[in-house]
């Protein structure tokens, strides 16, 4: 009976918004969805030399959604790899992968003999450092949150560093809380603390402390701190000011009887602090200082014309106002780092990467200013096929090769990224991934002087590659690229027929306007990735347009599994790098500037037209989707080109920004954006009914009236960058207009919408949305 009673449910059973079709669409749907959802992704890649004299050790760390959880699941699985000639390698896999359940992060030593973990807390407990050697964990301390907080694991902020004879790590944590006030039954109490658990007190709030925006919500200060890992006695580093946020902290050089420096990356608060996630605009500079332990010998750096009389920060870069990322030669001689100085000085949110070095002597005086040299300089247009210019978003902690002076980085070219090799001394460029690959690369580990990468694109899930370098010693020096079997990315038979059917190409476009173009990069193509069925028989599938953010991001050819996911489901994907995208050169990008919500949205319609022409795609079905700017783009172009969309989905889409302008974390954006560079020097906090009126005109809602399409928009209630209130009022002004709307609303999530049930969930909703106006 109970059986039959659930065969029979009423309407009213179903959830909110659903019919018995849209019910079994969900059903489907949800079942392929999980199967991409539970592919793994290689985060990281360690090597170890090996006791045998031609192998090596290797150690990867996965991760992979774990829905139940609504955590991503960590492990670990390691590998010994012997190279058997110059065509052949083999991984000899372990049987299986160990959890790192609670594992924050982990950072090999130097040496490769001792292995650090850390687990953050989730609450006001202690962080827990664990030293850990091959057969055991050697040492285990707990830091309690009066030392410091959380340890940065964010991949900005981040800084973990051993020093050279693996006695010292300095790290980057939350400072500790300042005291607050206490009060009781009498008003307030002086000169005395109070605990959780006393009753007839409490704390109050105290003042309110800036953050940097974006998921750093909650998160004051970023501290550098060193921790003895014989003792466990955690000194924090004394006399940087109070208005710097430190990071990415390096050991510089040192010698036995030396005292020990470290070099670490600092952003001012000066005047406030402004978003900084995903914004490379944020001035900083590389600092030195003595480190807490060290030997007191008379033997040490001496620092000349430090500009801080007694100071004992001394500030490295003064010529150039953006430095991060900085590395160390392998003989110490000298420092590199990169600069994101031209999107400084314009505004735009990410731009063209520059190279730098400075000199660093051994054992004798470093001059202040350090003289920084040019290594790659900003490639402002490049020729065809020619280097684009450095979009790198990263170093391996050790990606020289033993010549010492080449370095091994991955870098965005035009709509793919690649590997390439850098010689610091001449400044020589070289892609060593095949220029006849469309994949993108992805630079894991250095093995001696081979390389351990991982390939992917729209349509083939990522596969580890083995790099070795071919006749070293000539300049024409080429890399031969091995396939590695590997059980880590595996996925299901009905995954791999579905993406067997799919092909992608990467499409130049042709600008429509050139002769409006102030520069010469600006008037070059465009590009946008193509993902079709390759089985097709005549008709063509339904198209989706996919947008990115930034607006200085890009998109490229690597595998997604929500792309992928939304391409098996029967839809052409078409994946556009509109200019003002990254890996093209510096006055393709900057040409947006200004420019937004027309140029782009220009780019976005040419780029359509060019597949429909080309009969690569249908006028009748199309759909658009794209997050952030890319939602920004997508209620424009519902609204500006109305009849051209069947329907839309809008995640934490900027939709007003006259609104935005008041309430985000990067209000400096929303001038850039509309007034171009001038606008860094017209933004203010107080905006004017001049500015107010440009902003209103300039956004997707000033063309609401016009828009047709259904669309569909995945808000998250915890977004810093484009609050929610933004999408709720442009799809409440749609409500209106009798347009069909519907929301979804993610009340713990952050701007990208990334907890692995969100996502599930958002993606399975644009798919089941898609669906129902495009097919």
């Amino acid at each position: 009976m109970a059986m039959d009673a659930s065969k029979d449910a009423s309407p009213k059973e179903l959830p909110l918004g659903f019919d018995a079709s849209t019910e079994e669409e969900y059903a489907s749907q949800s079942k392929l969805l999980q199967e991409f959802t539970s592919i793994p992704c290689i985060d990281n890649a360690w090597t170890f030399k090996s006791n045998s004299r031609m192998g090596s050790q290797a150690m990867f760390s996965i991760s992979q959604a774990n829905l139940l959880a609504n955590k991503r699941r960590k492990y670990i699985l390691s590998a010994s790899i012997s190279k058997e000639s110059s065509s052949s390698v083999n991984f000899q896999w372990a049987p299986f992968p160990i959890e790192m359940s609670g594992v924050s992060t982990i950072v090999p030593s130097p040496s490769g003999s001792k292995l650090l973990v850390v687990r953050n807390p989730e609450n006001e407990s202690p962080t827990h450092f664990e030293i850990w050697s091959q057969g055991q964990v050697e040492k285990e301390f707990h830091i309690p949150q009066s030392v410091h907080g959380s340890v940065y694991i964010d991949g900005w902020f981040e800084g973990i560093s051993w020093n050279c004879d693996e006695t010292l790590i300095a790290y980057i944590a939350e400072e500790p809380s300042a005291a607050k006030p206490t009060f009781c039954g009498l008003g307030y109490r002086k000169g005395s603390a109070t605990t959780d658990k006393d009753s007839c007190s409490w704390k109050g709030q105290g003042e309110w402390e800036e953050d940097w925006g974006e998921t750093y919500a909650g998160k004051r200060q970023p501290a550098l701190f060193v921790i003895n890992t014989s003792s466990g006695e955690v000194q924090p580093v004394k006399g940087i000011a109070k208005s710097l946020s430190v990071g990415q902290v390096v050991w510089a050089p040192s010698t036995d009887g030396s005292n020990q420096y470290l070099v670490f990356v600092g952003w001012s608060s000066d005047p406030r602090k402004l978003g900084i996630k995903y914004c490379s605009n944020r001035p900083c500079a590389l600092y030195a200082v003595q480190a807490p332990f060290y030997k007191s010998e008379a033997n040490y750096f001496e620092f000349k014309g430090s500009p801080i009389e007694g100071s004992p920060v001394l500030k490295l870069t003064q010529s150039i106002n953006s430095a991060f990322f900085p590395l160390f030669s392998p003989d110490g001689r000298f420092l590199v780092f990169l600069s994101a100085k031209s999107s400084v000085d314009s505004g735009a949110h990410s731009a063209t990467n520059s190279l730098h070095k400075i000199d660093w002597p051994v054992n004798e005086q470093l001059s202040l200013p350090a003289k920084v040299v040019d290594v790659i300089p900003v490639v402002q247009c490049s020729e065809d096929g020619c280097f684009p210019g450095l979009y790198c978003s990263g170093f391996l902690r050790n990606p020289w090769l033993s010549d010492g002076c080449t370095m091994m980085l991955s870098s965005v070219w035009g709509s793919s990224q690649v590997l390439l090799s850098v010689n610091v001394i001449s400044g020589d460029v070289k892609r060593i991934t095949p220029t006849d690959s469309k994949f993108s690369w992805n630079i894991l580990a250095l093995d001696r002087d081979n390389i351990i990468a991982v390939s992917s694109s729209p349509v083939d899930v990522p596969k580890i590659r083995y790099g070795c370098l071919v006749e070293k010693a000539t300049k024409n020096a080429t890399w031969s690229w091995l396939d590695v079997s590997s059980p880590i990315v595996s996925c299901s038979k009905m995954v791999r027929s579905l993406l067997s059917s799919r092909q992608f190409d990467i499409l130049k476009i042709p600008v429509k306007d050139v002769s409006s173009c102030l520069t010469k990069g600006a008037g070059k193509p465009f590009e946008a990735i193509f993902v079709f069925n390759s089985k097709e028989n005549g008709a063509c599938d339904p198209l989706i347009v996919l947008l990115h953010g930034g607006p200085n991001d890009v998109s490229v050819s690597s595998f997604s599994t929500s792309s992928a996911f939304l391409s098996s489901i029967g839809y052409s994907l078409l994946i556009v790098n509109y200019r003002g995208s990254l890996g093209f050169g510096e006055e393709a990008l900057q040409s947006l500037l200004g420019k937004a919500g027309s140029q782009d949205v220009n780019d976005v319609l040419t780029a359509i037209d060019h597949v429909i022409d080309r009969g690569l795609a249908s006028p009748s079905s199309i759909a658009v989707l794209g997050i952030s700017h890319g939602g920004f783009l997508t209620t424009h172009l519902i609204g500006q080109a109305p009849d051209k969309f069947a329907a839309a989905a809008a995640r934490n889409p900027v939709c007003n920004l006259a609104s935005m302008v008041g309430t985000t974390d990067i209000p400096d954006w929303c001038y850039v954006q509309v007034y171009g560079t001038k606008g860094k020097n017209k933004f203010t906090e107080a905006a004017s009914t001049e500015d107010l009126a440009l902003f209103h005109s300039k956004s997707p809602i000033s063309h609401v009236s016009k828009v047709k399409a259904p669309t569909i928009f995945l808000l998250s209630a915890e977004d810093l960058r484009v609050p929610m209130s933004n999408g709720f009022q442009y799809a409440r002004s749609l409500k209106e207009k009798g347009v069909e709307v519907k929301i979804f609303m993610f009340p713990n999530d952050v701007h990208a919408i990334k907890r692995p049930q969100s996502d599930f969930e958002s993606f399975l909703n644009i798919g089941v949305w898609f669906k129902k106006y495009c097919k």
